[in-house]
């Protein structure tokens, strides 16, 4: 992976998952039956099974689901209004820079139709990602918040 893998990242509306009324809805949501499709699909190219699937709820802006293999439980996200795949180590309600590089079998998402954001990507310094479309309000959560990564911005449960 190249260390500027981030580099170009342009965060699309929608991708905090926050927003007033007067900024319009935000995009439609991810198809959790896609998700799901994929989520099996990459289970059986891990000779594994999925665990839990736990689907968004406010104010996360992601569901959350496992594949366990012989190498153990990986954390499965996908983000609620963007087709954007990531791998975390332990389940949480929201993260920062706690993402895992993507397991072998994360193609079949890609086959899917989703995008696997990697580690390296998630855990960029938003110095590095093209933040132009965010509003004032989804800058004073970010700062009240204390996100500094990439990651941080797509996958958390601000209020």
């Amino acid at each position: 992976m190249a260390d500027d893998e981030s580099a170009g990242f342009r965060l699309p509306r929608g991708a905090t998952g926050f927003h007033w009324p007067k900024d319009g809805p935000l995009p439609e949501t991810t198809d959790v039956r896609a998700f799901r499709g994929a989520l099996y699909a990459a289970a059986r190219a891990a000779g594994g099974k999925v665990g839990e699937l736990e689907t968004r709820a406010y104010p996360r802006t992601f569901h959350t689901a496992s594949v366990v293999d012989g190498a153990g439980e990986r954390v499965v996200l996908c983000h609620a209004h963007h087709p954007w795949i990531a791998f975390a180590h332990v389940r949480r309600d929201w993260y920062d820079d706690e993402f895992a590089a993507p397991p072998p079998w994360a193609d079949v998402f890609a086959h899917a139709g989703f995008a696997v954001l990697t580690d390296v990507q998630l855990t960029a310094p938003l110095s590095t990602v093209d933040t132009s479309v965010l509003t004032r309000g989804e800058w004073r959560d970010i700062r009240f918040y204390g996100i500094t990564a990439l990651g941080g911005v797509i996958f958390n449960a601000w209020d």
